[in-house]
């Protein structure tokens, strides 16, 4: 009988073909403006600065995106912020179009909706996944499905980010981590 949660992937040796945050910043020509202004203006709170240094071990956080994506460019950098200001945490990255076989372990509602960040233990078991999007805005966007025009949509989301400013992507990430 198949594995419901899909095929065997080694995230292990994913992970060591993924690329760190700043190199696939510095690689990836599509990458969006948005990227590098939510990282250079992302403040990561107290809070998860004292919850990251509580975790048990460290944790790679595995993101699976592409830099056109602006949920990804929402999202990612903050947690690379968070990473690049503890030693508990670190982000790679791998991009969803050349990593089929791994984005199709981790589809939304059968689409391969991106980011999703896989946590990864030390010897690159899984410990949970997250993504595409915090929960509050991601409920949103399916409610709203097809009552916007895509640009309006994509306004929205924007507006949502901004007024999030990490925070719920930090929490959320955190609190999968235990």
């Amino acid at each position: 009988m198949p594995d419901p949660a899909g095929p065997a992937i080694d995230l292990a040796a994913t992970w060591s073909d993924a690329l760190p945050y700043a190199r696939f910043m510095a690689d990836v020509s599509e990458v969006h403006p948005l990227w590098q202004s939510v990282y250079r203006t992302a403040v990561i709170p107290d809070w998860a600065l004292e919850r990251a240094a509580r975790l048990a071990r460290p944790v790679r956080l595995l993101a699976i995106v592409e830099g056109w994506c602006g949920d990804g460019g929402s999202t990612i950098p903050v947690l690379a912020k968070l990473a690049d200001v503890t030693a508990r945490l670190e982000v790679r990255v791998i991009r969803r179009d050349e990593h089929p076989a791994v984005m199709d372990r981790y589809l939304t509602n059968g689409a391969r909706a991106i980011p999703i960040v896989v946590a990864l233990d030390d010897a690159g078991h899984e410990r949970g996944h997250w993504g595409p999007r915090p929960a509050e805005l991601q409920a949103w966007v399916v409610a709203h499905k097809g009552e916007l025009a895509p640009a309006e949509r994509f306004r929205e989301v924007r507006r949502w980010y901004a007024r999030d400013r990490g925070s719920s992507v930090l929490r959320e990430i955190l609190d999968l981590l235990g």
